[in-house]
């Protein structure tokens, strides 16, 4: 069984609350709807499709010129899309939580924003087959000298652990056992970039994904990221696998969509996509990993 949590959930916890509330509705309300009957077929004829994003890199963010989306998921979903026949995507930016809304609302057509598979989105909307799994990683001095491979490492060799606060690895590192005292939490990641990267911390615990993209970012740091996994809490695998979402009703574009998405993954070309927003091959899901088990987890 799957844990239900994600760390994205816990990230926007205090932030996203407020914006839904006073900035959701007049994002959405300045969206023109999209026509009701057969998404595909429509989409196909015009050519191009209305998609949902939430300005969040690496999964689906506007690029320099405040207009061209881009990101991991508007790649990989304009990659599915034109092999679909649809060449063109006009992406309408919304808080993450207006997101699926904003989908049912007809405000656009499926969202292409990196978000985890839950139960609770499982019951308002569909989601495709995963497209990439959110392993947790550990940020370490290159070479990793103290060997930290899991939360279990950093308890038995007394380790100084840096974690973003509120993150639920904070939540995996305390309840794999890691004393409070040698847990320091930072506000962002580049705080606990710096605290690695100084030696205030032995490791920094964040998604493999999280982690890849702030190295990038800082390519005189001289630390490294761990290979990912799955942290067990509780007797439970964290398993996070983030999806496309559509309409319920919308079936025949999911099952065309999932049909192109597997031929990306099968083919390696999806790997290529991916690579320049921080996902590897860690973030490829098994074949155990299923929208299925996620929906009911």
């Amino acid at each position: 069984m799957t844990g239900r949590w994600t760390r994205r959930d816990f990230l926007r916890r205090s932030a996203a609350a407020g914006a839904v509330a006073m900035a959701g509705p007049a994002v959405l309300a300045a969206c023109s709807s999209t026509s009701s009957g057969d998404t595909l077929e429509t989409a196909k004829k015009a050519g191009t499709i209305k998609v949902g994003i939430a300005n969040e890199a690496p999964y689906g963010f506007t690029g320099p010129d405040g207009k061209t989306a881009t990101g991991e998921s508007v790649e990989v979903g304009r990659a599915v899309l034109k092999a679909l026949g649809i060449n063109a995507i006009d992406a309408q930016v919304v808080d993450f939580n207006g997101l699926i809304p904003g989908l049912n609302a007809r405000q656009f057509d499926m969202v292409t924003a990196g978000m985890f598979i839950n139960k609770a989105r499982c019951a308002a909307a569909i989601f495709s087959d995963p497209d990439y799994t959110a392993p947790t990683a550990f940020l370490v001095p290159k070479g990793n000298p103290k060997g930290v491979l899991s939360f279990d490492d950093a308890k038995s060799k007394n380790l100084k652990l840096a974690v973003l606060s509120g993150a639920v690895e904070q939540g995996y590192a305390q309840k794999s056992g890691v004393p409070d005292g040698q847990i320091q939490a930072f506000d962002t990641q580049n705080s606990l970039l710096q605290a690695v990267a100084t030696g205030r911390a032995d490791a920094g615990a964040l998604t493999n994904i999280s982690l890849n993209d702030v190295v990038s970012k800082n390519p005189s740091a001289s630390v490294e990221v761990t290979k990912g996994f799955f942290p067990v809490i509780n007797g439970q695998e964290t398993l996070s696998a983030g999806a496309f979402v559509f309409r319920k009703g919308d079936d025949a574009f999911v099952n065309a969509f999932n049909g192109e998405l597997r031929k990306l993954h099968d083919s390696g070309e999806w790997l290529k996509i991916a690579a320049p927003f921080g996902f590897n091959q860690d973030n490829v899901p098994k074949s155990d990993v299923t929208t299925q088990r996620l929906c009911s987890a």
